[in-house]
């Protein structure tokens, strides 16, 4: 070994300036710009560098999820809990609404009929079949509540009659069960006729008007009020208005069909008149 360097050493020499120079020339000539082996390395090494990342990433996010899920569960339960909080109030908030607003018309109503005495009452069950309409309330005898009261909502519009009365409760027949029949006025003609419930009409929510006068010219529309007639209920309760005008089977006799004011389906909160005095 000894003797390749002494007899050759002139030649490594002139090889290693030679490479040093060529080193020199290719650094100037790639200035910004890595040499080819570097390059060869980083094409290499990239997709490898870019992998390690990612699941670097993934695994930071998979760390992070399984330290924080308890506290994202208890924050999603908070929040559906403030959730149902912020419902509650806001659908009591609109029963308070509707229970005001019932108030407000039925002290308008105490005002206009101040000889009527009425007890508050809530609608508790609905019964509605082929043979009756029914509604049951939460008001009986304790309150002074008897058969035959007539039941208004808070516009004034009749409801119907109590049938039943319980110690805390009562039943009563709507304006269009198939059982109520009533003494009528005709507001516009001032005559009397018969108020009557109807099976085939029940289902229709509508009842009949029966004994109409003769000579009496009714229009659609017509406003169909109480009768003090007789003395068994107040006088001027809307009952309804007029829709059609028929003769009956026979060819002989005229009836009227009534679509009923008060709106039976959607009643919560009614008022019995307990007692009145009769108006001439």
């Amino acid at each position: 070994m000894k003797d390749f360097f002494r007899n050759n050493g002139w030649l490594i020499l002139v090889i290693a300036v030679l490479l040093c120079a060529i080193t020199a020339v290719a650094s100037y000539a790639f200035q910004g710009v890595p040499n080819p082996l570097g390059n060869v390395l980083g094409v290499v090494t990239t997709p490898i560098r870019n992998g390690i990342s990612s699941l670097a990433g993934w695994a930071e996010g998979v760390y992070n999820y399984s330290f924080r899920y308890d506290e994202l569960q208890a924050e999603n339960v908070r929040l559906k809990a403030e959730i149902a909080e912020l419902e509650a109030a806001a659908r009591e908030g609109e029963a308070d609404s509707k229970e005001n607003e019932r108030l407000r018309e039925l002290l308008g109503l105490r005002q206009k009929r101040r000889e009527l005495v009425f007890e508050s009452a809530m609608v508790t069950a609905r019964s509605s079949t082929n043979w009756s309409s029914t509604l049951t309330l939460s008001k009986g005898s304790d309150q002074g509540v008897a058969a035959g009261n007539c039941v208004v909502d808070a516009a004034g519009n009749l409801v119907g009659i109590i049938d039943q009365v319980g110690t805390n409760w009562s039943t009563m027949l709507t304006v269009i069960d198939a059982n109520l029949e009533m003494g009528a006025f005709l507001s516009r003609t001032e005559s009397i006729a018969i108020l009557e419930g109807d099976f085939a009409l029940m289902a229709e929510g509508k009842l009949k008007l029966t004994y109409l006068p003769e000579n009496t010219e009714l229009i659609t529309g017509d406003l169909v009020l109480t009768s003090s007639m007789g003395g068994n209920y107040p006088s001027d309760l809307v009952v309804g208005s007029i829709e059609s005008i028929h003769t009956d089977a026979s060819g002989v006799s005229r009836y009227a069909v009534i679509q009923p004011s008060a709106d039976l389906d959607s009643l919560v909160q009614v008022f019995i008149i307990k007692s009145f005095d009769i108006v001439e």
